[in-house]
């Protein structure tokens, strides 16, 4: 009787981690760098930034990265991926640059300065088949997934209006957010993208009309937003379904606290509701509302600010195709445009 002697067979290999290079790595770039390095999505591969000082201070989140300047060094590292946090000027042209060489792009909000540019770099994406992201983090936060279910299972009834906020009672500390060239807008542009963007995903349609806006500056009703940017921002327009979306937002308001942010969303059987935690810019709840009740459906503690790139480093990790859900990205900045009337 003979024994059968069963050889091993081929040891599967895990597949390659993704390699990113992080062009830009300021107080952004370092806190989305950290989120990569503790989720493990990703190796962090190299680091390009014009001010060696900052290089300096990130590189105890990846201390065997690469330490570069440009973005062509960066794209000679060998790196699957790029992750933009550069003001906001540069972010089209850098994006394209990267996706027509093969490079995946994450990018920082805004992903451009109008709705042309933002067209141009999903195209690029498109035309390159490579992976396109854009930090919009506030979707990702614990309880939105739970809007969106009531909003779509028409558990709130008809949803006829949104109230969005957003007044940070501080502003941008860098001087090119007050530049209209560098920024393309003030607090509309960069607070309020993420309430468009929310809005738009709670309600998943894109489709909108009869927006009317007011832009102040100083108090002042500013009328041509290309020669000073905002700094307090109302708008409403209405939804394809015909629901009334009324927006605010600002920058160093006298809010009382150091931001309010909240997105209200009223529908014909109930309500639901995400704000910020006293005062917080990190600490949310959304609640469901019904009459004068409520009830609790997501609260802190919630670690949701790196939760847009490692999952977009996780999808990196299974293919660099393109992703066509970033097309939704140029409705976002459609009725930016036309809410500064360009």
């Amino acid at each position: 009787m003979s024994t059968a002697i069963l050889q091993p067979g081929p040891r599967k290999r895990s597949p390659r981690l993704p390699r990113l290079g992080f062009l830009g790595v300021g107080w952004i770039g370092r806190q989305r760098m950290d989120a990569v390095a503790r989720s493990g999505a990703a190796e962090i591969v190299a680091l390009a930034d014009s001010s060696r000082e900052t290089l300096d201070s990130a590189i105890s989140i990846a201390p065997e990265a690469d330490l570069l300047s440009t973005l062509h060094e960066l794209l000679q590292a060998d790196v699957d991926g790029v992750v933009i946090a550069t003001p906001s000027a540069m972010h089209a042209e850098q994006a394209v640059t990267a996706l027509e060489q093969g490079v995946a792009v994450f990018c920082q909000k805004p992903l451009a300065r109008t709705v042309a540019e933002t067209g141009r770099v999903v195209s690029a994406a498109r035309k390159a088949d490579r992976l396109l992201g854009v930090d919009l983090s506030y979707r990702h936060i614990a309880g939105v997934s739970h809007m969106r279910e009531l909003v779509s299972s028409g558990e709130l009834g008809t949803v006829f209006a949104i109230d969005a906020t957003f007044h940070n009672a501080y502003g941008p500390d860098k001087a090119w957010f007050y530049d209209a060239a560098l920024s393309g807008g003030g607090c509309l542009i960069d607070l309020g993208t993420h309430l468009i963007d929310l809005t738009m995903h709670l309600l998943d349609e894109r489709q909108f009309a009869d927006v009317h806006s007011r832009l102040f500056h100083a108090g002042q009703r500013v009328d041509r937003p290309d020669s000073v940017v905002e700094d307090s921002a109302f708008a409403e327009w209405t939804t394809g379904g015909g629901a009334l979306v009324r927006l605010a937002c600002s920058w160093k308001l006298s809010a009382g606290r150091d931001c309010v942010i909240a997105v209200d969303v009223y529908g014909t059987r109930g309500a639901v509701s995400l704000r910020n935690v006293a005062g917080s810019f990190y600490d949310f709840r959304v609640e469901r509302w019904q009459g004068t009740s409520r009830q609790v459906l997501a609260e802190p503690p919630d670690e949701w600010g790196g939760r847009a790139i490692t999952d977009w480093a996780r999808l990196l990790g299974d293919s660099r195709s393109f992703d066509a859900s970033c097309e939704q990205l140029v409705p976002v900045a459609a009725l930016i445009d036309r809410t500064y009337g360009r």
